[in-house]
């Protein structure tokens, strides 16, 4: 879900006020401005209140930063395995024979097969459910004290996700960085790279919740949020696009019913109340990617939630991976479109939140559409919609089933 949070407040009238023109001037203030002018009346000394509306401005930079973040996190993610970490993609399913695999690539295959989640329908399905399970319990029982426990957790996985990031990196552009290696105590062996770069990923995360409340803690919270994400899209995947289509259709009923119909329950919208921090003491739950208006006068940030991007990305993802099993070019693939139907479809998003005047907006609303609903129409249009469906179905580590 995308909203806009904004540091100053307007007063405003319902559209069914009938009462008359007034013409006193009236503004509302947040209780921390109250109470310094209360200690500055009291202390005797000379107040001066001006009255300033500014106009906000159509498109704020903010938003064209945080697209191109989603995008480009999205982007990263789905090439990151080839190119940055200089794997082959989708091996176990098409390159190896059979008797290459028993020869050669038992134990590299059990031990790929315990680092890559393969989702299924019945757990998307159930995911979704824990997820809503999950926000109305934020949505009741939200207190600091909860919001800190989420920052803990977020804490450890952006670690973890900075951790993978940079020691890939380091070894990819320094061949000599990943292959020394030394033993530790209970750990065993483990790259030198990996010890060193660890303690610098934990302190940046606690840096971070440190300081979380200053002006540039958006810059670490991103940092932390963008390797999260791109480390989960290697650990997690879609087989095809039938377990998308049960994922992202239950993602994209979960983002509008917790939007725009749980008012209609729970008297406001559960899932701009739980991204808002509405009764969590002034914490605000670390799970998005944030940025500052720069050029609004009203301030506050712009924010998109990790589900936004993870959803669609494990679409896009799969898309990437289906080119390359089968060779296809970027024109007559499936990455590209997807990937400029996400951009599309975020652009909507916003387009959607400027048009009702900054209310939040379930931006799954429009970006299934705008993924899944082209890639049904594109793989129809090919022909290739039933190999899509049911892609890797028949395939199990590379070996056919009539092999074994």
């Amino acid at each position: 879900m995308i909203v806009k949070a904004i540091n100053l407040y307007k007063m405003v009238c319902t559209e069914n006020d009938t009462s008359l023109n007034l013409t006193i001037p009236v503004v509302m203030i947040p209780k921390s401005a109250g109470d310094y002018l209360k200690d500055t009346l009291i202390n005797g000394q000379r107040v001066e209140v001006l009255l300033y509306s500014p106009n906000r401005p159509v498109v704020d930079l903010s938003a064209t930063f945080l697209w191109l973040m989603a995008v480009g996190t999205i982007v990263c993610a789905s090439v990151w395995a080839e190119i940055i970490a200089g794997e082959q993609i989708d091996d176990r399913y098409n390159q190896l024979t059979r008797k290459d695999q028993l020869n050669a690539g038992a134990e590299n295959r059990e031990e790929s097969e315990k680092e890559i989640l393969e989702i299924n329908a019945k757990g998307a399905i159930i995911f979704v459910i824990a997820a809503s399970v999950f926000l109305l319990l934020l949505f009741y029982f939200m207190s600091s004290w909860f919001i800190w426990l989420l920052i803990v957790l977020f804490c450890i996985g952006g670690t973890e996700g900075m951790h993978v990031c940079l020691v890939t990196l380091i070894s990819r552009f320094c061949k000599d960085c990943g292959q020394k290696t030394v033993n530790l105590p209970i750990i065993g062996e483990v790259l030198i790279l990996s010890v060193v770069v660890l303690p610098f990923c934990a302190a940046f995360a606690i840096l971070w919740a440190a300081n979380q409340h200053a002006s540039y803690s958006w810059i670490g919270q991103d940092i932390l949020g963008i390797c999260l994400m791109i480390t989960v899209l290697q650990m997690v995947r879609l087989p095809n696009i039938k377990v998308a289509s049960a994922l992202l259709s239950c993602a994209f009923v979960y983002d509008v019913f917790w939007v725009f119909i749980s008012p209609l329950i729970f008297h406001e919208s559960v899932m701009i109340a739980v991204a808002r921090g509405d009764n969590s003491g002034g914490e605000a739950i670390p799970m998005l990617l944030r940025i500052p208006r720069f050029f609004d006068p009203w301030g506050g940030y712009d924010m998109i939630g990790f589900g936004d991007i993870l959803f669609p990305g494990l679409l896009v993802a799969f898309s990437y991976r289906y080119d390359r099993s089968k060779k296809k070019g970027i024109l007559n693939g499936y990455f590209l479109w997807l990937t400029i139907g996400y951009a599309f479809g975020l652009f909507l998003t916003y387009l959607a939140l400027y048009l009702m005047d900054g209310h939040g907006q379930p931006a799954l609303l429009y970006l299934v559409p705008c993924t899944l609903g082209l890639t049904i129409i594109l793989g129809w249009l090919r022909g290739e919609l039933n190999d899509l469906w049911n892609y890797g179905k028949h395939q199990t580590s590379g070996i056919p089933i009539e092999e074994c």
